[in-house]
């Protein structure tokens, strides 16, 4: 009887999302919350499932198997496919987080992008910035969690650990493969 209660609900809730003008293909393969907030013009791929607190502005795309929990997405964002977005996230106005991307407690702002492989925590990415694939923030010694701060048009290259507490300068480069346990200059 629950089951069917759930089925009702997540077919009422696919409903208003489709009668408002959210593109869906799929729709009976995705789960919204009761209090999941979509602009207008959003395309969400099969697959995807929005947990408490999602607010999605207008001409965002959400590909498939992505999951978004806690989460503030402005305009012009693209999302996924495979992308774990957990609560804390702020992806600001034509940011992009592609395939296989968490973040967690994090703003990536104005058109920056973590595009694959890719674990942000605690941090906050400056506007135009590029992660490269496999970056991780180690937000986590075992005791405290520190932030990473990334300034705006930053280039972290691939497969790059940044240890916190740290902090990347404006337009800064880091190689590939870096190991990055003290603050890099602008």
């Amino acid at each position: 009887m629950e089951e069917l209660n759930l089925q009702k609900i997540q077919n009422k809730l696919r409903n208003k999302f489709l009668t408002s003008g959210v593109n869906m293909s799929g729709p009976e393969t995705i789960f919204f919350s009761k209090d999941t907030k979509i602009g207008k013009n959003v395309t969400i791929e099969p697959y995807v499932v929005f947990g408490s607190k999602v607010k999605i502005k207008n001409n965002v795309k959400i590909l498939a198997f992505s999951h978004l929990e806690g989460v503030s997405v402005d305009n012009n964002v693209s999302i996924g496919p495979y992308a774990r977005l957990r609560p804390g996230t702020v992806l600001e106005e034509g940011s992009k987080v592609g395939n296989f991307v968490e973040i967690k407690k994090s703003r990536l702002k104005k058109n920056s992008k973590a595009n694959h492989l890719t674990y942000i925590g605690d941090a906050t990415i400056g506007k135009k910035s590029n992660i490269g694939a496999g970056t991780i923030t180690c937000n986590y010694d075992g005791v405290k969690k520190s932030k990473t701060i990334i300034e705006d048009g930053a280039f972290i290259g691939s497969n790059t650990s940044l240890v916190a507490p740290v902090k990347i300068g404006k337009k800064a480069i880091v190689g590939a493969s870096s190991v990055i346990t003290q603050n890099v200059k602008s």
